[in-house]
């Protein structure tokens, strides 16, 4: 659940800065569109339930979240209507340094009163 909060969050958040800060002329997305393509960018996560394997957690968690930055960026750079991969990038990390900040600081808020019960 919190990782569908955190992946649905880090969504939205790329949809405003993409969308509404750092918009393209060509720029035409819904928010519907970003979560479709970035919920597929995600897919490669799935396989880090390999890491329960000996040995194989480092490498599987390696390159399971490599594998879903790179298709990220590729979803970001879609779905947002851009040329540029550079663009999709920062789009795309801004999207995710802010995503934390906010699970941050609901952590911060929610988590203490959570823990307390």
């Amino acid at each position: 659940m919190i990782a569908l909060l955190g992946w649905a969050t880090w969504a939205l958040v790329t949809f405003e800065i993409g969308a509404r800060i750092l918009p393209t002329p060509d720029t035409r997305v819904d928010p519907g569109e970003l979560l479709r393509t970035l919920g597929f960018a995600a897919a490669p996560l799935l396989v880090q339930v390999l890491a329960v394997l000996p040995g194989a957690r480092v490498p599987v968690f390696t390159v399971t979240t490599i594998w879903a930055i790179a298709a990220s960026v590729v979803a970001v750079k879609q779905a947002l209507d851009y040329t540029s991969t550079w663009r999709a990038l920062a789009v795309s990390g801004l999207g995710i340094v802010l995503a934390f900040a906010v699970a941050f600081v609901l952590g911060l808020l929610v988590g203490p009163t959570l823990a307390a019960r």
